[in-house]
């Protein structure tokens, strides 16, 4: 069993405040993970109880612990029977979870999303023909190849496609980047499995794919960008259609 820091209820009840009154469950969930995030509570503190938070909040306990288990869910904390709720991980490890829950539960459109997403691969793909090595080079033509040979074998084309663009994010070196577009990508990942769904398609994801990849293999950042750019465009009107929006 770890050993747990002391209790640090004083030092968490003072950061936090009370909400309006009808709160929602997802609200008082926001506002723990603001505190969790900012960095002020060590990983492995033990919260305050229930009760405790529910009246420095003022909300009632219902609302605390559904969203205590909402969090714990998500891998933000650890609920131990018998012996408290516990806060798992630093800010920075916490960071693609509550991301996750952020676009989960806030206000968004799957448009919203396909713009994000755009903006972020064409930034990876400039990254990428900067600073991507042999390694992420040949791991990128490995997919390609892949892709290639399962044109008519759309599920499989999918996760070819998907293994192309982690390996291009992972060329980019930004472990931000990568956290973020695995976010974006997990919430459209719905659509993207059905987005490519004849072999025409198939074989236009390839060319563009495929000018991603030679602007990447040459260094030439400007190229990648705007091919990319290309490719963004024509798949997000294929996920857009996806998704009957």
């Amino acid at each position: 069993m770890p050993a747990y820091p002391a209790d640090s209820s004083a030092d968490i009840v003072a950061a936090l405040g009370a909400l309006p009154s009808g709160t929602p469950v997802s609200e008082v969930a926001r506002r723990l993970m603001d505190l969790f995030t900012s960095g002020a509570i060590e990983p492995g503190t033990r919260l305050p109880p229930e009760r405790q938070l529910a009246a420095t909040l003022e909300v009632g306990r219902s609302a605390v612990r559904e969203a205590l288990a909402a969090l714990e869910i998500l891998g933000i904390v650890d609920v131990r029977a018998g012996s408290g709720t516990y806060l798992r991980g630093t800010a920075s490890d916490l960071l693609p979870q509550t991301l996750r829950w952020g676009l989960l539960i806030g206000r968004r459109s799957t448009s919203d999303l396909l713009d994000v997403r755009s903006g972020l691969e064409i930034y990876a793909a400039r990254l990428a023909a900067r600073r991507a090595d042999a390694r992420h080079v040949a791991r990128m033509a490995t997919s390609l190849d892949r892709m290639r040979s399962a044109e008519t074998e759309l599920a499989t084309f999918a996760r070819a496609d998907a293994d192309f663009h982690n390996a291009l994010t992972e060329a980019a070196g930004n472990d931000a980047l990568v956290d973020l577009l695995h976010v974006v990508r997990s919430l459209l990942q719905v659509y993207a499995d059905r987005a490519v769904h004849d072999t025409d398609a198939a074989r236009l994801a390839i060319a563009e794919h495929d000018a991603v990849f030679r602007a990447v293999e040459r260094g030439d950042e400007d190229d990648a960008a705007s091919a990319m750019a290309v490719h963004m465009a024509t798949a997000s009107t294929r996920l857009s259609d996806a998704s009957g929006r």
